[in-house]
């Protein structure tokens, strides 16, 4: 079995949710990512097997046109391990986002704790 990567792109982020959920009921496909770029532009990517994601793209395309405007649409079968990790890479700025609110949060429960035991 093959495996593919399949990308819709829309305008706009309904009609990329309106895809993402076409595919997925579609096919045996895997939800990889959605990613926002300027100008409005969401490309949500899949994974299986080829014939399932061209399949899940098909769907895609149509229920993205349907519910708001389709900007392109592309399937990678059998794509080189370079480029499945360039596309599938996770972002490193999201992991770093997320630490930070959460040693903010037991900073200033250290800050609560300290002010309740001032005040005692």
């Amino acid at each position: 079995m093959g495996r593919a990567i399949g990308m819709i792109e829309t305008r706009g982020l309904i009609g990329s949710i309106e895809a993402a959920d076409a595919m997925l009921k579609s096919a045996d496909v895997t939800l990889v990512k959605q990613e926002k770029i300027d100008a409005a532009l969401v490309t949500v990517l899949v994974q299986g097997d080829v014939s399932a994601v061209q399949a899940a793209v098909d769907a895609g395309k149509a229920a993205a046109a349907r519910v708001g405007e389709l900007v392109s649409a592309h399937v990678i079968p059998h794509p080189d391990e370079s480029i499945r990790n360039v596309l599938l890479k996770k972002d490193d700025k999201s992991k770093e986002a997320a630490k930070v609110p959460s040693e903010a949060k037991s900073s200033s429960k250290k800050k609560i704790a300290n002010k309740s035991e001032e005040n005692q």
